[in-house]
């Protein structure tokens, strides 16, 4: 029986983030394209793996379109907006992800910023947030 296929997440890089909108139309090898974004073939091998644009010759070579490339890239960034937080959330560390903290409470304060502390609801971990005290 096989394994199944861990497929890799993806990151982009400052780098990809930044280069890939000005990739001209044209075709590129993998070696090609990972030197003009700076960044390691085998990242590049792995999200071609995970579904970003590409096509194979009859001799089985890889070519990617820098246009399509830099479209893929775009629909697989974060929104900024979406990793802003709401007032009464904190990031956990532990759940890697936005929480609402039970009984959030101010720390310390430094000039106009707030350090509050609470326990995340899911595994019980200590939370710290930021925030401007407006």
């Amino acid at each position: 029986m096989s394994q199944p296929s861990i497929l890799p997440v993806i990151h982009l890089t400052h780098n990809v983030i930044v280069k890939s909108p000005g990739l001209p139309p044209m075709l590129y090898k993998v070696r090609e394209l990972a030197e003009e974004l700076e960044m390691p073939e085998r990242t590049l091998r792995d999200w071609l793996i995970c579904g970003a644009p590409h096509t194979r010759d009859r001799f089985g070579h890889i070519w990617i379109n820098g246009q399509e490339f830099a479209a893929w890239v775009k629909s697989h960034r974060m929104e900024k907006n979406a990793m802003r937080m709401q007032k009464g959330e904190a990031y956990c560390f532990r759940c890697k992800q936005k929480v609402n903290p039970s009984n959030l409470v101010p720390h310390r304060v430094v000039g106009r910023l707030v350090l509050m502390t609470g326990k995340c609801p899911k595994c019980g971990s200590q939370v710290q947030r930021g925030a401007r005290d407006d």
